[in-house]
């Protein structure tokens, strides 16, 4: 077994110091001969080597490299022609270790059939006959919007008829209610000619494209020459059309006219996916917006999933622009194409728009994917909690303690527990305070969490993984205090503070304390705000309970001959101690006998 290792080691070191110093695509095979990986670079025995000559941090791609068994390149010209063979190869081998573009065939695009009369409809089905296909659309509205455009525009057959010549001149076909609604023009039989049906697809090919001002400038001269002739019938049809096409140009334009043939691209990523925005512009319009995701693999960079994305959708859109506008610079070369990355001016704006519609997409991606798995909602907040407070570990069980008291009268704690970003309510804890005098909340907190934590280590209890306190730094101060300094544990204590109005405005971590932003609104200000709310409902409630009952036992315990029973019967009979003090003496004496009835009004009279 180890010859067998050191024969494979030796085989993949000879292929990679005979590799070429030209760009290239590079295959890694398993002993099975599948393609696990297809890679490209600019230097191919430079980028091979690397993946032998040092330890990798991730895991992934240290797997990757003890399956590689054999190594496949191809050497090409460019850097560009490398791209494109690496995008291909990726698509018609799905190696196992490379990023996937997700399956779009849930959005629909335009097809204009290869038939001798082209159909145009929308389809979810790419079938290759020679038809042509625009899109995919992530936008549907927009879709729908440009095919009613053209439905208004031209008379294009709808039919499904097998329209050939030869059919055509054999009359097999009679008009549908579509020529009586003059929607198509009877090319089925003949009233329309080959010629001028297909002029109309041209025209169609260059509004789908986005080129408007091409159109509209043919129309423009129709109608003029039209009118020179005296024909002012027909003159105005065209104009309703021109109408049309300036009117869906204007809801269209974003910017100025003179930026033409410009793709605009942005990415967002996450733990294990990317998703990457494109924008295609035409005569200052968006006539192409799509974003996609990559599902990672080996832990990629923002700068090589990009490059991937911009060949794949060049690709797939046809794209020929010049120019290509990204948010940061990449090590990519591209005939005939510049790359910009504006700082202000019109293309600042077309990114913003561009990071603005990915950073939404990936927003939407994430609420459908907490709908069908609740869970990860929780793991994301708690996630975001550690990210934020750098901790060691996921805050997977958090407590928070807050007091209830009046001028230091009827003082209680309470201590409320979510787990997994849940309240866990079996777990909460009421505390009445023992040890303290008078309006001492520092004090108070100070016993509670001493009581708290001393227990659970004694009982061999499960510790918390984050502590936070209803209050600002004099709090954390004194749980660190008990925590660290008196009971000698490692549990992080963060601070919830409210402004004036008592809602929750900050969150404080560190000593010292330091205040950790966290934008209102988001999921994750809300749950630290139920968290704040939770513990100060559970504190007022218990507090006002145990005042209640002080109140009562104030009133009549203390009274001679006045037992659990009798107590019990009263407030029964007379709802409140209030009552209890108006009622007569033979009232009370019906109750509980002349006697204790005696002894009642004087007490309470008293």
């Amino acid at each position: 077994m180890e010859k067998e290792e050191i024969t494979t080691n030796d085989y993949l070191k000879g292929i990679v110091l005979n590799l070429p110093d030209s760009p290239g695509i590079y295959q890694y095979l398993n002993d099975e001969g599948t393609i696990i990986y297809v890679g490209k670079a600019k230097n191919l025995r430079r980028r091979v080597s690397s993946y032998f000559n040092r330890d990798h941090p991730n895991g992934k791609t240290r797997v990757l490299v003890s399956k590689i068994a054999d190594i496949r390149y191809i050497v090409v010209k460019t850097e560009e022609d490398a791209l494109l063979l690496e995008n291909n190869l990726i698509k018609q081998y799905k190696p196992r270790y490379n990023v996937m573009l997700k399956d779009d065939k849930t959005y629909p695009s335009i097809c204009i059939s290869n038939e001798y009369f082209p159909r145009i409809f929308k389809t979810r089905k790419i079938i290759r006959n020679g038809s042509h296909y625009y899109g995919p659309y992530s936008h549907v509205p927009s879709m729908h919007a440009v095919l009613e455009l053209i439905k208004k525009l031209y008379p294009i057959r709808t039919c499904k008829l097998n329209l050939t010549p030869e059919n055509i001149r054999a009359g097999k076909f009679n008009v549908c209610l579509e020529y009586h609604i003059k929607n198509c023009k009877g090319p089925c039989i003949g009233l329309q000619t080959h010629e001028e049906y297909m002029r109309n697809i041209g025209e169609i090919k260059d509004i789908i494209k986005g080129d408007t001002q091409i159109v509209s400038d043919l129309l423009m001269q129709e109608m003029k020459a039209l009118s020179a002739e005296m024909r002012f019938e027909e003159a105005q049809k065209i104009k309703e059309k021109y109408d049309l096409i300036e009117s869906y140009r204007s809801k269209s334009e974003v910017v100025n006219s003179i930026i033409h043939n410009v793709d605009v691209f942005s990415i967002e990523t996450e733990e294990n996916s990317a998703y990457i925005n494109y924008l295609h512009i035409t005569n200052g319009c968006i006539n192409q917006a799509f974003t996609f995701e990559y599902k990672k693999r080996l832990n990629e960079t923002r700068e090589e999933l990009l490059q991937l994305g911009i060949i794949e959708m060049r690709e797939r859109y046809q794209s020929t622009s010049s120019e290509i506008i990204i948010p940061f610079e990449l090590d990519m070369e591209m005939n005939n194409v510049t790359f910009t990355i504006p700082q202000r001016g019109e293309k600042k704006h077309l990114l913003d728009l561009s990071i603005m519609n990915v950073k939404q997409y990936k927003v939407d991606r994430l609420k459908q994917a907490e709908k069908l798995n609740p869970e990860q909602r929780s793991v994301r907040l708690m996630k975001e909690i550690q990210e934020q407070l750098h901790m060691k570990k996921m805050p997977n069980h958090i407590e928070c303690f807050d007091n209830s008291n009046i001028q230091g009268s009827d003082a209680v704690a309470a201590c409320v527990v979510f787990k997994t970003a849940k309240p866990s309510k079996k777990d909460y804890r009421k505390y009445i305070i023992k040890t303290v005098t008078g309006p001492d909340d520092y004090a108070s907190m100070k016993e509670v969490v001493r009581r708290r934590y001393s227990r659970i280590v004694e009982e061999c209890g499960t510790l918390p993984d984050l502590i936070i306190t209803d209050g600002g730094k004099g709090q954390m101060e004194v749980v660190r205090e008990v925590i660290e300094d008196e009971l000698h544990l490692d549990i992080p204590i963060a601070g919830l503070a409210k402004d004036r109005k008592h809602r929750t405005s900050e969150l404080l971590y560190g000593f010292p304390p330091l205040t950790i932003g966290i934008k209102q609104g988001t999921p994750l200000f809300h749950l630290l705000e139920n968290i704040q709310n939770e513990v100060h409902r559970f504190a007022i409630t218990f507090h006002r309970d145990k005042r209640s009952k002080t109140q009562v036992a104030s009133a009549l315990d203390n009274i001679k001959g006045i037992g659990g029973k009798r107590k019990t019967a009263l407030l029964k009979a007379f709802k409140s101690v209030n009552r209890i003090k108006q009622a007569s003496l033979e009232e009370i004496a019906a109750v509980v006998g002349e006697a204790v009835a005696k002894n009642i009004k004087e007490s309470l009279t008293e």
